[in-house]
C-alpha cells in the first residue's frame, strides 16, 4: 500500500438553474485593490483562487480568497457564497477557525479576505510524513474535532471536512492547525435532515450518499481522517468515484494490513466508533474528544460544550447594566454578515415566527441543544437577556446577549457605544446620563453609584472612554480531496435500482 493519499477521479458535478442579479453582498465596499497589494497565488479551489495580499496602510500579510462571478452560475452559488461568509464569522470566536478580516466585492469578483496560513495544508503534511505517530495523531484529531464540536453548538455542519481544508498557521512543527473553507457548510437545526451529496468521495458519510443525513456526518469524515494519519491511506478508496461509494457502503474496515498491527487497540477502537455507518450510534464529537485514546492525562472534558447561546446568555447575565445596554446599542450596528448565524440560531428558538422568544420557547430551545437547566436558571438568564422588562426576548436583545464579545474588540463599535451614552458630548459619562439611559432601556437605576465606581479608576465619579473601554474588554477572553455538489445515484453505486433523486 502507498503510504500517501491517491487523487480523487472525476469532476465536479453541478446542476444549473437561472441565474440572478450578480451580486452577493447586500452592500457597497471598497475596491479591493484600494485597500491591498495583490501578491503571489497560494491555491487553487472549486470556485475560488487564493493570493497572498497586503494590507496597505498596515503592511500586515493576509490571503485573499478571490472568487469570479462567472462561476456562479446559479441563485443558489451566490446564496453559498453569501452564508460561507456569514459562517465564517459566526465562528470567528475559534482559535482554530481561519479569521476572516473582510469581503470586497466588485461587479465581476467577491474577494474574501483572512488571515494567512503560512504553513500550507495537513494533506502536504500527511503526503510528506507519509504517516504520524499516535501521540502527533491524537494531538491533530484533538483539534479537528474540537472544530467539530464548536461548529455543530453553533448549528453549523461543514460537510467538507478533509486534510486539504485544515491549514498550518507555519512551517513550525506544533503550529496551530485551523480549519477553512466553508463553502459547503449550512446552518441546521437539532433533529433537520439533508438530502443533497456534498463533500469529497473519500470522505463522505454512507448516510450522505443514502441522502438523510444530519451533524454526524462531520464525524465520519473526521473518523477517516484519523484512519489517514495513522496508516497514510484512506479506509475506504477505489480506481473509480462510484467505487468508492461502494467500498463506503459496504466495505470491512482493514486493520489487517501494515502499519495496523502495530497501532494500539485504544486508536483502532476510536476509529471503528467514528466509523459506524449507523450515524445514531456512531460517536459524538464530544464523545470523541472524552474517548481514552484521545484524552489528556485520563481527565475527560467534564460536559459537551454548552450551546453558543446558553455560554453566551451565561456569559451576558453576569455583566454590569453599562455593558448590557452598550452591547444593545452596538448590536443595533453590527452588518447582517456579522451576525447572519445569531440570526438562523434566534429563528432556531423563535419557532412560532413572532419576531419574540417567551421564556418556554427558550425552554425548548436549550432542551433541544442538551441543556438541562432548572427552569430558575433558565428564567434567570430570560430575565437578564429582556433589557426592556417586556417579558420576552426580541431579536435586538438576543443578538446583544448572544453576539460574541470579540465584536467589541473593534474600537468604531465602542466609539459609537460611548457616544450613545455621552449625550452632550463632553468626553464623559455621569450619573445623569446613566440614570437616563437606563429608564430609555426600561432598566432599573438601583446600586449605579456601586457601578461607576467600579469602572472610574481615577475616582472622578464619572466614565472618560478609557475607562468605558476597559470595562468592555474586560472578560472578553474566548468563551477525497474534489468536493462534490450535485446528483449523485445510490443505485448506480450499489448496482441496484434506487428511489428518485428528488429531496424531500
Amino acid at each position: 500500500m502507498s503510504s500517501s493519499v491517491p487523487n480523487q477521479p472525476g469532476e465536479n458535478i453541478k446542476n444549473p438553474t437561472p441565474p440572478k442579479p450578480n451580486w452577493v453582498l447586500p452592500y457597497k465596499t471598497q475596491s479591493l485593490q484600494k485597500l491591498y497589494t495583490i501578491g503571489k497565488k497560494l491555491g487553487q479551489g472549486q470556485f475560488g483562487t487564493t493570493h497572498l495580499c497586503t494590507e496597505k496602510s498596515t503592511g500586515t500579510l493576509y490571503a485573499c480568497k478571490t472568487i469570479p462571478k462567472k462561476k456562479l452560475i446559479c441563485k443558489e452559488d451566490y446564496e453559498d457564497v453569501w452564508r460561507e461568509i456569514q459562517i465564517m464569522h459566526h465562528l470567528s470566536e475559534h482559535p482554530n477557525v481561519v479569521l476572516i478580516k473582510e469581503t470586497c466585492e466588485d461587479p465581476l469578483f467577491v474577494h474574501i479576505v483572512m488571515e494567512l496560513c503560512a504553513g500550507g495544508e495537513l494533506f502536504d503534511r500527511i503526503v510528506m510524513k507519509g504517516q504520524y505517530s499516535e501521540r502527533e495523531a491524537a494531538k491533530l484529531l484533538k483539534t479537528i474535532v474540537g472544530v467539530v464540536e464548536a461548529c455543530h453548538s453553533l448549528g453549523v455542519m461543514h460537510r467538507d471536512l478533509k486534510p486539504e481544508n485544515f491549514l498550518f498557521l507555519s512551517d513550525d512543527e506544533d503550529a496551530a492547525l485551523k480549519t477553512t473553507d466553508f463553502g459547503l457548510s449550512v446552518f441546521y437545526k437539532p433533529g433537520e435532515t439533508f438530502c443533497d451529496v456534498v463533500g469529497s468521495p473519500y470522505y463522505v458519510a454512507p448516510e450522505v450518499l443514502q441522502k438523510h443525513y444530519g451533524p454526524e456526518s462531520d464525524v465520519w469524515s473526521a473518523g477517516v481522517i484519523l484512519y489517514i494519519l495513522l496508516s497514510g491511506v484512506p479506509p475506504f478508496w477505489a480506481e473509480t468515484e462510484m467505487g468508492i461509494f461502494r467500498q463506503i457502503l459496504q466495505a470491512k474496515l482493514d486493520f489487517e494490513s501494515e502499519p495496523w498491527p502495530s497501532i494500539s487497540d485504544s486508536a483502532k477502537d476510536l476509529i471503528r466508533k467514528m466509523l459506524d455507518r449507523n450515524p445514531k450510534k456512531r460517536l459524538s464529537a464530544h464523545e470523541v474528544l472524552c474517548h481514552p485514546w484521545i484524552v489528556d492525562d485520563r481527565i475527560a472534558p467534564d460536559k459537551p460544550l454548552d450551546s453558543a447561546v446558553l455560554s453566551r446568555l451565561k456569559q451576558f447575565s453576569a455583566m454590569n447594566k453599562l455593558k448590557k445596554m452598550a452591547l444593545r446599542v452596538i448590536a443595533e450596528k453590527l452588518s447582517e454578515e456579522e451576525i447572519g448565524g445569531l440570526k438562523e440560531l434566534f429563528k432556531m428558538i423563535d419557532t412560532d415566527d413572532s419576531g419574540t422568544i417567551t421564556f418556554d420557547e427558550l425552554k425548548e430551545g436549550l432542551r433541544r441543544v442538551g441543556s438541562e437547566l432548572m427552569e430558575s436558571e433558565i428564567k434567570d438568564l430570560m430575565d437578564a437577556a429582556d433589557i426592556d422588562n417586556s417579558g420576552t426576548i426580541d431579536y435586538g436583545e438576543f443578538i446583544a446577549a448572544t453576539v460574541h464579545l470579540n465584536k467589541l474588540e473593534r474600537e468604531e463599535n465602542l466609539v459609537s457605544a460611548f457616544s450613545f451614552f455621552d449625550k452632550d458630548g463632553s468626553g464623559y459619562i455621569t450619573i445623569d446620563e446613566l440614570q437616563q439611559a437606563c429608564k430609555d432601556f426600561g432598566l432599573g437605576e438601583a446600586h449605579l453609584d456601586e457601578m461607576i465606581k467600579e469602572i472610574d479608576q481615577d475616582d472622578d465619579g464619572q466614565i472618560d472612554y478609557g475607562e468605558f473601554a476597559a470595562m468592555m474588554r474586560k472578560g472578553n477572553g474566548g468563551v477525497g480531496r474534489r468536493t462534490m455538489r450535485g446528483n449523485f445515484n445510490l443505485g448506480e453505486a450499489l448496482g441496484v435500482t434506487a428511489p428518485s433523486d428528488k429531496c424531500g
